[in-house]
């Protein structure tokens, strides 16, 4: 089996059966009761998957001592989509976008978690890198607690030139970083907005700062010179929701 197509832990995996995607075998937990679980068996029950019921030391191996919460799927891989699926997306797009652009996350616990805010956002997409940037493991997905399933991700060969292009959409790019002179909040965040934010410890590559709008810094009032990429995504991004919701 293919590691990269194991999904486990009850958000992530309800999230996949709703979702439809194709399921090759859904492993339970023997000894596990629990009232979401069998909501999760119901729908696997009505499409038709493949249950295997296996002794918690099963699914231990499973998902290499993951927080499985009783139960792990094998999904049919799904394609990758690149720049040429972003572009048709970004064009069928009901507008104003909101969008959000990571430049190199390296963590897939990150990932998993800047998924997760992205979702509960209300963000259309997110946009990384395909090379030197995390990959939606098992645990991305299990960190994303359901929102890798929903949230379309695109994979870009050339990130610089994906901005670019959504810069000549009229999506205006607000980038993250330290060194901003600009504060977060005092930006106009409510029209067409990519939010690009960078990599744990190096931030935002140069051609990255280079190709947005604006620069922008979240405010600190104590010691800590900076948060982790995942909690800077979800400051981030509600105070884009705060302003959008004000504006409707």
């Amino acid at each position: 089996m293919n590691t990269g197509n194991l999904i486990y832990g009850l958000h992530a995996v309800t999230a996949l059966l709703e979702q439809r995607r194709p399921v090759r075998l859904l492993w339970v937990q023997d000894s596990r009761r629990d009232e979401r679980l069998d909501l999760l068996l119901a729908l696997a029950i009505q499409q038709g998957i493949a249950v295997q019921r296996v002794p918690r030391k099963k699914l231990d191996e499973l998902t290499g001592a993951g927080r499985h919460q009783g139960v792990a799927a094998e999904a049919e891989p799904a394609r990758a989509r690149d720049a040429e699926d972003l572009q048709a997306f970004v064009n069928a797009l009901r507008p104003p976008a909101f969008l959000l652009v990571l430049d190199g996350v390296q963590d897939p616990h990150n990932l998993g978690a800047c998924l997760r805010s992205a979702d509960a956002a209300g963000v259309q997409a997110v946009i990384t890198p395909r090379d030197r940037a995390a990959e939606l493991t098992p645990a991305a997905r299990k960190a994303a607690a359901g929102a890798a399933e929903r949230m379309p991700l695109f994979q870009v060969t050339n990130l610089a030139r994906s901005l670019r292009w959504l810069k000549q959409q009229n999506i205006w790019l607000v980038g993250l970083t330290a060194e901003a002179e600009q504060p977060l909040y005092q930006l106009d965040l409510k029209g067409p907005l990519a939010l690009v934010l960078g990599a744990e410890g190096s931030g935002l590559r140069r051609l990255s700062k280079a190709e947005c709008d604006f620069l922008a810094h979240i405010p600190m009032a104590g010691g800590v010179e900076s948060l982790n990429v995942s909690v800077a995504t979800g400051v981030a991004l509600f105070e884009a929701l705060r302003q959008r919701s004000i504006q409707r």
